[in-house]
């Protein structure tokens, strides 16, 4: 006998090249070639003698799950073979040989069982051992045993599993709300489809508590989305990146990316939620049959959810109970529905179970969930009083509101109190900047807002804004303009006196107002501080806007909240309290300091330049002179920094910039050299332009696409926003050199930048100039020439694509 005259290799791009065959389709397939590959290598190398010889796949192999990158995980089992090192080097030899990446082992039947009584992830791998060739009397019993074994060592291995799961999940965060999530490793991924199927033949009381039949619908919807992403990258790669989303959901008939990312995040929400019931549950590891029984007689008795015959049971508050020991969710306990609850007359009810979850950390019974779902009423317009003060007392307690929440989504019951949730639920935002989708950013935020709430003056307020903020972005148009309609109809349905009402609507209005201007305006401009004033109209206003803009940005990312950008934000709202007050606004102190007056000494001494840094604060204090900026710009862009903001300032015929930078190569560069070609690009001898068009090439593949999309470019002169100075706003897509040809495109038509303030989002640019005319240091006010200098600011933009 020989093997197969078509190569594995050969097989795998035959089923790859067929564009109907996706998902579980695939994967059974690629099982099924590989299986017939191995075999006929298995049978070649024994000349058809497989007695006491069996080639058996463990893992996602032996599940039939092989998507394109997946490795192949089996081992050689064998009693009484002398020949075994001789068959063993005529299968693996082939394998390697194919590319394929093969975990694989030689072992007699006791040292199967030996191997899997010690390591728990070949104790998983044999829980779907499947025969691929061979001896069927060797390789069933062995199955069979190691799921007896399996069974007999739960108590041992399962909490190191449920120790594993929990580090995952740290590691990888939720598949439900990343917007490039782990499809494998995730909260709510594959690799917890896994490990919850085992923790279920370990215990049966599992699957008797448990759906675990809801799973098998998003494992397909994560099987497909793998299979895809591994066709088009050629890798096997588990995270699904923004750049490959677009591909992924075009080859599986998505209407767009993101409808199959709001798939991925349903699936995701799915997985997560049985798995971490699964976790939560714990206690029916050492559950006796008795109980399970009695559990099984509520179900049919109709009474489980609320408290089954025969549960100790502790009434919290109307309508809400605790059932299980009294030890907190690991030892069983949880909140149900009492039996004294009027669920079809209580509206509030939901939100008064997820506060007594939410205050003592426990989870909420999936039965009483159901019953919730099944026969609570939608609530009345307006709310009464108790049921919103319930839904703030709910969010007041910060980041436990989250997982209660949730679980009321999972049921449909917070769409069912605020019906345009809908809209946002599993809603995508698809570019690095954010974090999550907009339903769990508001409800991140939501959980931020908490921590400030001891410093407004209505905390209700602040709650409640923080998470409606952002519910526009669920409907057509601008998300604010609509999120303003939104909340003022929404504000009433919740109860809200007009003038709370008012409010709301003007967090929802100003909700970007706060860091747009700190990050992108000249604070020391009055037109600055009067854009605030003009917008929030009062103190009290002024004092919950600064609060949701922290809790907005810190829910945003981490690249949205830093040092930096706290410090303008404050001193914005401390510029504009003073001036709503009646108070002299205070000034910022001058950014130019007497280290820098020294600095400017030695300049004068020696002639050159002068950069200094600390971390990543870098000051460059030099000759003032047309083209400094620029120049400075396009060294920093030659050394690998990218500026994340910028004040240019001055002193007599010196200049003082300083910069916030970040280092895109992770090394810092020798700050002197910096100083010299700042130098040499003034004096005309270094040829920037030539060096990053160059410095573009070299790098082109080092910068990840984090925007399914291009970036809309926009050039925008800012009426009002400085009496002194044209305020020139520039968004693009972020790229090497961009600064610089923005600044050098100034120089050219004449212009001073008196200040600038540079700003990164993710994959994209907001910088705004403060400019003077360079002939007589005023505002440009000439139309003619406003349009040259758009024109101007276009082309550059223009010019650094090209040279990308």
């Amino acid at each position: 006998m020989v093997p197969s005259a078509v190569s594995l290799r050969a097989s795998r791009q035959e089923l790859l090249e067929r564009t109907d065959l996706h998902g579980d389709g695939f994967c059974r397939a690629l099982a099924r070639a590989t299986d017939t590959w191995l075999s006929g290598l298995l049978n070649h190398a024994t000349d058809g003698d497989l007695r006491g010889l069996g080639l058996v796949a463990v893992g996602g192999y032996g599940r039939g799950e092989l998507c394109p990158g997946s490795d192949l995980d089996v081992v050689l089992v064998h009693e009484r073979r002398r020949d075994i090192g001789v068959v063993a080097d005529a299968v693996w030899y082939p394998v390697w040989d194919e590319g394929v990446r093969l975990d694989h082992s030689v072992r007699r039947p006791g040292e199967v069982l030996e191997v899997a009584a010690a390591d728990l992830r070949a104790q998983l791998g044999w829980l779907d051992g499947r025969l691929v060739a061979g001896d069927a009397e060797l390789v069933t019993p062995l199955v069979a045993k190691a799921l007896d074994l399996w069974r007999a060592q739960a108590g041992k291995w399962l909490p190191v599993l449920a120790e594993q799961v929990d580090e995952r999940h740290r590691a990888h965060g939720d598949v439900a709300f990343l917007l490039e999530p782990d499809l494998k490793e995730s909260h709510g991924g594959l690799r917890d489809i896994h490990v919850v199927t085992a923790a279920a033949r370990a215990v049966p009381a599992v699957a008797d508590e448990v759906d675990l039949a809801s799973l098998d619908g998003p494992r397909q919807v994560l099987t497909a989305a793998r299979v895809e992403l591994h066709r088009n990258t050629g890798r096997a790669t588990d995270r699904l990146l923004l750049q490959e989303q677009d591909q992924v959901a075009a080859a599986l008939d998505y209407a767009d990316a993101d409808a199959l990312m709001a798939a991925i995040s349903e699936a995701g929400r799915t997985i997560a939620w049985v798995a971490d019931d699964v976790w939560r549950r714990r206690s029916l590891w050492a559950t006796s049959r008795s109980n399970r029984r009695r559990r099984r007689a509520g179900r049919r008795s109709g009474v489980e959810g609320k408290v089954a015959p025969g549960d100790v049971s502790r009434p919290i508050e109307p309508g809400v109970a605790l059932t299980g020991d009294d030890g907190g969710a690991e030892q069983g306990e949880m909140v149900v529905v009492g039996t004294d609850a009027a669920v079809d007359r209580d509206p509030a009810l939901p939100l008064r179970i997820a506060a007594v979850a939410a205050e003592r950390g426990l989870p909420i019974a999936r039965a009483s969930l159901d019953i919730l779902a099944e026969r609570t009423p939608a609530p009345p317009t307006p709310w009464p009083p108790d049921m919103r003060n319930t839904l703030v007392r709910v969010l007041a307690t910060g980041a436990p509101a989250i997982a209660a929440l949730e679980s009321l989504d999972q049921r449909g019951l917070l769409v069912r109190l605020i019906p345009e949730w809908a809209a946002v639920r599993n809603r995508p935002q698809r570019n690095s900047f954010h974090r999550f989708t907009v339903d769990r950013h508001l409800l991140e935020t939501a959980a931020e807002a908490a921590t400030l709430a001891p410093s407004v003056s209505r905390p209700d307020l602040l709650l409640v804004g923080a998470l409606l903020h952002d519910i526009g972005k669920g409907f057509p148009g601008d998300h604010t303009d609509a999120g303003v309609e939104i909340v003022g109809d929404l504000g009433l349905r919740l109860g809200f006196d007009r003038d709370d009402v008012d409010i709301l609507v003007s967090l929802v209005r100003n909700h970007l107002l706060l860091s747009e201007l700190a990050t992108r305006r000249d604070l020391d401009d009055p037109a600055t501080v009067a854009a605030v004033v003009a917008a929030v109209g009062d103190r009290a206003r002024l004092e919950l806007l600064a609060a949701l803009t922290e809790a907005d940005s810190r829910a945003t990312g981490p690249a949205a909240w830093g040092s930096w950008k706290a410090g303008l934000v404050a001193d914005l709202v401390r510029r504009s309290d003073a001036r709503l007050s009646g108070r002299t606004t205070p000034v910022r102190s001058s950014l130019v300091t007497d280290r820098h007056r020294g600095f400017m000494e030695q300049v004068q001494k020696l002639g050159r330049s002068i950069v200094t840094a600390n971390g990543p604060k870098v000051t460059v204090v030099a000759k003032d002179r047309p083209g400094l900026l620029a120049a400075v710009a396009g060294v920093f862009a030659l050394h690998g920094l990218d500026v994340r903001s910028a004040d240019v300032t001055g002193e007599r015929d010196f200049a003082v910039e300083l910069f916030d930078v970040e280092p895109s190569r992770r090394r810092w560069p020798d700050w002197e050299l910096v100083a010299d070609e700042i130098d040499a690009a003034l004096r005309g001898t270094l040829p920037l332009d030539e060096r990053l068009t160059q410095q573009a090439n070299a790098y082109a593949g080092e910068r990840r696409v984090t925007s399914p999309h291009p970036i809309a470019t926009a050039v925008t002169i800012v009426d009002g926003a400085s009496e002194a100075s044209t305020v020139i706003e520039i968004r693009a897509a972020d790229s090497v050199g961009l600064l610089y040809r923005v600044t050098a495109m100034f120089f050219a038509l004449d212009l001073d930048v008196v200040a600038a303030r540079v700003s990164t989002f993710g994959h994209e640019v907001v910088d705004a100039f403060y400019v003077r005319d360079r002939s007589n240091g005023r505002k440009v006010g000439d139309p003619e020439r406003i349009k040259r200098i758009e024109d101007g600011a276009r082309a550059a933009i223009k010019a650094d694509a090209k040279g990308r």
